[in-house]
């Protein structure tokens, strides 16, 4: 049997093929060409893009699975806006107060205005408030009104001291009185016993008589003494009387007097209280009409730019409340507000570190890998929000962080896009590829756990930082 050489590269001569014996011829065997024998031996061969393509296999499965074992920075994303942190430092609409027809602008879109610069000047079109002379007719009446009012008070000035005088001459006569009351009581007490003296002298004379030791004469004199002496007691009783009489009349008649004046500057403090009260009510009349003129120039509430007109034009008619412009402030404190998921806002507190994508600014974004990152910029965690949104997303308000990185850009304007994601826990790459597959939530890991910074959820912000935070520096 001959032996089959393998195939070189060489160009090797093609033998002729053997005619000298039949094919199939049972004395000579099977016949095989040479050029047969050379093809079978070119299959044994591996040809050369074979073993390159699976050194390609292998060296790509080797690196995968040296991949799994690299380091993956964990994170939680959001989108948002670029805000300011202070609602005073945000666009403000200003409205106007009153309604009125615009009568003058006092400035254009895009102008620094200083706080109380004006900005425009309304005009009047209200009926009531049409005549120019309205605070000085109004503050007029309020006058006359509180002249009246001082002139009433007067009166109860003036009936006051009445009443204490009617009070002191009631006190006097009353006293009067008594002490007439008094003298007729005694002069009754004195007059009973002059009476009973002269009933026992006339009752001794009876009795002189009946034994004619005396005559009748001054039994007579006796009785007509006796008889005089009733009378007395009866006058002074009657006198008694009418000096009690006359200590109610005093009473009665004083007492009327007095209730009369007291009823009199009753109802004088109570014109004086409804004068006060109208008083009052012009007074604010007034004062509201003066700050109404003061209105009619609407001024720049704080410093800053004039950035929107919303109204034009001389001679419209614009409603009370109606804005007018919108000013932004001149130097806000910026802030970016991200909108995150439900899911995600439990592994965010105060104080975690953020690292921001501001649009149109160039970035080189590794999210994963936040050191080889270029153009994002770092911030931490300031705000969250306790309740969600309409569309069940909070919002984290976050603000510039320098410690680790440098400033924001100075071009950015407040309501430019920005992608935000804070970083969480250093994992590998096998491990949050089988999170992600499984639908894991990210790791976080609490203080207590060495080599790590983060912080225990719904805690304070110490030790907030996921990661590397010189990561992203520009």
């Amino acid at each position: 049997m001959a032996t089959i050489t393998p195939p070189t590269t060489d160009a090797v001569p093609r033998p002729s093929i053997a005619t000298g014996a039949r094919a199939g011829s049972p004395s000579e065997g099977p016949a095989y060409s040479d050029a047969d024998h050379l093809e079978s031996a070119k299959l044994l061969v591996t040809p050369r893009s074979h073993r390159t393509f699976v050194r390609i296999v292998l060296g790509t499965i080797v690196a995968i699975i040296l991949a799994m074992f690299l380091p993956w920075q964990q994170y939680v994303s959001g989108d948002g806006s670029v805000t300011a942190l202070s609602p005073s430092d945000r666009p403000q609409v200003v409205p106007t107060v009153i309604a009125g027809r615009i009568a003058e602008w006092f400035v254009q879109e895009g102008q620094a205005v200083r706080r109380g610069d004006p900005i425009l000047r309304i005009e009047e079109v209200k009926a009531e408030y049409l005549d120019s002379n309205t605070v000085v007719r109004y503050r007029q009446a309020r006058d006359s009104k509180a002249s009246a009012v001082t002139s009433k008070e007067e009166k109860v000035r003036q009936l006051t001291a009445m009443i204490e005088l009617l009070e002191q001459n009631q006190r006097l006569s009353m006293d009067k009185a008594r002490t007439k009351i008094a003298q007729y009581e005694a002069e009754l007490r004195a007059a009973v016993v002059d009476s009973a003296t002269y009933l026992a002298q006339y009752e001794r004379q009876q009795q002189l008589l009946d034994q004619e030791l005396t005559t009748q004469t001054a039994l007579e004199n006796a009785r007509l003494r006796w008889q005089n002496g009733i009378a007395k007691v009866q006058e002074k009783r009657q006198g008694l009387q009418a000096s009690r009489i006359e200590l109610n009349s005093v009473q009665v008649d004083y007492g009327e007097k007095i209730a009369k004046a007291r009823s009199d500057r009753a109802a004088t403090q109570a014109e004086v209280g409804e004068g006060r009260s109208d008083v009052a009510k012009m007074t604010n009349d007034v004062d509201n009409l003066t700050l109404r003129n003061r209105l009619y120039v609407i001024r720049a509430p704080q410093d800053g730019y004039i950035v929107r007109a919303t109204q034009a034009g001389v001679g419209q008619q614009l409603k009370e409340g109606e804005s007018v412009v919108t000013v932004m402030p001149g130097s806000p404190r910026k802030a970016v507000a991200l909108m995150v998921k439900a899911m995600d806002v439990p592994l965010l507190s105060v104080g975690r570190e953020v690292r921001l994508q501001f649009d149109g600014w160039p970035a080189l974004q590794f999210i994963g890998w936040p050191s080889v990152a270029v153009g994002t910029f770092g911030g931490r965690v300031q705000v969250i929000d306790r309740v969600p949104n309409a569309d069940g997303k909070f919002r984290v308000l976050v603000v510039e962080d320098t410690r680790h990185d440098d400033p924001w850009p100075p071009q950015l304007n407040l309501g430019s896009g920005v992608l935000g994601w804070a970083l969480l826990d250093n994992v590998t790459v096998g491990f949050e590829l089988w999170r992600q597959i499984n639908g894991f939530p990210p790791s976080l890991r609490t203080p207590s756990d060495e080599g790590f910074g983060g912080e225990v959820l719904g805690g304070d912000a110490k030790g907030a930082k996921g990661g590397d935070a010189k990561g992203g520096k520009k």
